[in-house]
């Protein structure tokens, strides 16, 4: 697929058939979230891969719409080490944009995912900050999760040109 392709075909993909994704394939979508760009070339993020069954049952705890979990072989959580940001708040974007690199070269993989927001709910970033032991200055943005697609929705076509201004509003 060409790169309009990919972005055309991603699907938020909530349903898994059993299956294992390799760790080639885990690493080649890390490296692709940490070719995304940064402010200043910061490179803020930090990732934490989950297979173990029991911490997806702990994360389905915490986040109330992550019940995809229980058939998902793999999540990445996406986290932001504020520590390496260059001013306050950037790495929300930086870390949005290698979240968004991990969805694209999963839809060119074949591999399903799904995108479940962290932040900014308190509730939710404590107790998966609690639950991942992640050091204080660690923002988890995102648990994206992953499996082999038991579903395939149709395209969408969301241009909407009402959306676009020109030169001014």
């Amino acid at each position: 697929m060409n790169t309009l392709e990919v972005i055309s075909k991603r699907r938020s993909i909530r349903q898994y058939k059993p299956g294992e994704i390799s760790q080639q394939k885990i690493e080649i979508l890390l490296k692709a979230a940490m070719s995304a760009p940064t402010a200043r070339n910061c490179q803020e993020w930090e990732f934490v891969v989950v297979r173990d069954k029991n911490m997806f049952k702990k994360m389905m705890e915490i986040h109330p719409y992550a019940r995809m979990l229980e058939h998902a072989d793999c999540a990445i959580i996406v986290c932001g080490n504020t520590q390496r940001e260059h001013a306050p708040g950037y790495w929300l974007a930086d870390c949005g944009a290698a979240t968004q690199n991990i969805l694209l070269a999963a839809t060119e993989l074949g591999i399903g995912s799904v995108w479940l927001g962290v932040y900014p709910n308190q509730e939710r970033m404590d107790g998966l900050s609690r639950l991942l032991k992640l050091p204080e200055y660690v923002k988890p943005l995102n648990i994206i999760s992953l499996g082999l697609p038991a579903e395939h929705p149709a395209e969408v076509d969301r241009f909407d040109p009402a959306k676009v201004h020109y030169e001014l509003w």
